[in-house]
């Protein structure tokens, strides 16, 4: 039920994911969807669970730096396979346990790492913040080069370039770099935990 809710809302995004649409998409009466879920609050709640369940977790033991590395670059890309799914994020919906067992994952692995109670706190949210505030930041761009190849041409047209050669290489650095790619999302990650690095072996 929750992954027939999340492939309607994959293809047809989070406005498209109503207990009548899901209900006729897994072939059943709309207010028997009710038994599972009581509003529709609950059952984004649970897609959201969901999308936790496929980030993976980093080993409990070995190098800190490199497991959190993969882990948050894994959890970017599946925030970029379910869009709708960052948004959703920061809403109160009561945790589950995918979303949890992710967050203790993190946790136990800086704490593991070496880094005390106060900087695993802020390290944490650091770092969920990288991840969910760039896939955020990341999303209207990939979508609108979807949806209009030719902005950033159009874009180009419009403005006096010539007067504006520090933007201009800013433009055409993304124009041939790959949308929704990674190495932005890295470049960040990496300041990010090089910083952690130096506080956990300061402290």
């Amino acid at each position: 039920m929750v992954r027939a809710a999340i492939a309607l809302a994959d293809s047809d995004g989070i406005d498209g994911v109503s207990m009548r649409r899901l209900a006729l998409a897994l072939g059943v009466e709309a207010m028997s969807l009710y038994h599972w879920f009581p509003n529709k609050d609950a059952l984004l709640g649970a897609m959201v669970d969901a999308v936790f369940g496929e980030m993976a977790r980093p080993d409990s033991e070995g190098d800190w730096r490199p497991q959190m590395r993969a882990a948050a670059i894994d959890a970017y890309h599946v925030l970029l396979r379910h869009p709708w799914a960052a948004k959703l994020i920061g809403r109160a919906f009561e945790p589950g346990m995918g979303q949890v067992r992710w967050m203790d994952s993190i946790l136990g692995r800086l704490r593991r790492g070496g880094m005390s109670a106060e900087l695993t706190h802020h390290a944490y949210h650091a770092i969920d913040s990288h991840i969910v505030g760039f896939t955020l930041w990341v999303l209207p761009y990939i979508e609108l080069t979807q949806t209009n190849p030719d902005f950033a041409d159009q874009v180009i047209a419009q403005l006096p370039m010539a007067d504006l050669p520090h933007f201009a290489e800013h433009v055409d650095y993304h124009l041939n770099e790959e949308p929704g790619g990674s190495s932005e999302f890295d470049f960040g990650l990496d300041l990010l935990l090089d910083g952690l690095e130096r506080l956990r072996t300061d402290g």
